[in-house]
């Protein structure tokens, strides 16, 4: 099983609204790292979901539900995407800014790519992160 985190903008898609939905197909990613990184995702793995924006912060946890597959509403078969569940919200939102501060993260691509919109997560970054939430 591997760790991930994926960004999302909340105006569009909030981790509340995966919640509610309970799963979803995970769409829109463009770059090439970012593509190449979700042709590798199997089922089972975790997610941390990080709302961009104004919120910047790891807001939740949910699970790979499928094999990457070329996006249904695109004629484009490098255009990849995956099926995603809501598994849990976090205790409390871990912030860009806690991540940056903490030393844990030096390396973590989310602060070196912060144009990277799927971003592969160590075990230890993956603990750390839910230290942060409390968890």
């Amino acid at each position: 099983m591997a760790y991930w985190l994926l960004k999302s903008e909340p105006q569009e898609y909030s981790y509340t609204n995966l919640e509610q939905a309970g799963c979803g197909i995970w769409d829109g990613v463009k770059n090439p790292l970012a593509l190449k990184y979700l042709r590798t995702m199997q089922l089972g793995d975790k997610v941390l979901i990080y709302h961009t924006g104004k919120e910047r912060q790891v807001v939740g946890i949910a699970e790979i539900m499928s094999l990457p597959y070329p996006d249904p509403k695109l004629n484009d078969p490098r255009r990849m995407v995956v099926d995603i569940r809501a598994v849990r919200s976090l205790s409390r939102p871990v912030t860009l800014t806690q991540i940056k501060q903490d030393y844990h993260f030096t390396s973590f691509d989310l602060v070196r790519l912060p144009r990277l919109s799927v971003v592969p997560v160590s075990a230890e970054y993956w603990q750390r992160i839910l230290q942060l939430a409390g968890e």
